[in-house]
């Protein structure tokens, strides 16, 4: 008999159109919580805003701006971007750095500008440059649902009143213009608190119990341009 050397049979290696599938992992909807968090602190501090309570009690948001406004928005914000949502993802880790720098700018930073007498001018720039995202925000909002357009024009308006209200009068808490936008903030509030309240509803339910408004080509995914390959 001819003697043959063993050579080992090779592992097969799966080809481009049989690769191994990845699991995917799937989360949870963060737009709830960003949608809570927002609502509750944005309620507190436009009760304020409104001139509903006294103004040396203004400091009970501050937790709220760091911990649920702030730290909890801005989580969602980065969970949306786990899930592809960029407008999501924007919006709650945008506004989370809003209640972040808010209560980084009460608690340390306004003592400190001078002159005291233009403080409020600071006030009205630091809104304006939010009233301006906010504006482009609510663009893209009509593609996403009623109830977060409804959000969105709510909040746009609020911060218009309350910029106008800060650059119009030394003290912005006794102008007028910044009670109107606490009312509009109450009203921003109450609208993010729906929105959150039939996300998770419909989601925990599995079907549409609170009805959000789906607008025209809400999560369409953008055309991208085919380039021919080169031959």
């Amino acid at each position: 008999m001819s003697s043959q050397s063993q050579v080992p049979a090779r592992e097969a290696t799966p080809s481009a159109d049989r690769a191994p599938s990845i699991p995917q992992i799937s989360i949870g909807d963060p737009g709830p919580l960003g949608l809570a968090g927002f609502a509750m602190t944005t309620f507190v501090l436009s009760v304020f805003n409104a001139n509903l309570l006294n103004q040396g009690l203004l400091t009970v948001v501050l937790p709220l701006a760091l911990f649920y406004g702030g730290l909890a928005q801005l989580l969602a914000g980065m969970w949306e971007f786990r899930k592809g949502n960029t407008f999501g993802a924007l919006a709650f880790a945008s506004y989370g750095a809003f209640w972040l720098s808010y209560y980084w700018f009460v608690h340390v930073i306004a003592a400190g500008l001078q002159p005291a007498g233009e403080v409020h001018k600071a006030v009205g720039l630091f809104l304006l440059v939010w009233t301006i995202f906010t504006a482009y925000m609510t663009i893209a909002s009509m593609r996403t649902s009623g109830a977060v357009l409804a959000v969105f024009v709510a909040l746009t308006l609020a911060f218009l009143f309350l910029c106008i209200g800060a650059f119009a009068a030394t003290d912005p808490s006794k102008s007028g213009w910044t009670h109107v936008g606490g009312w509009l903030g109450l009203i921003t509030a109450v609208l993010a608190w729906y929105a959150s309240f039939a996300a998770v509803t419909n989601a925990t339910w599995g079907r549409t119990v609170m009805p959000t408004w789906p607008l025209a080509g809400a999560g369409a995914t953008p055309r991208t341009r085919t380039v021919p390959a080169a031959s």
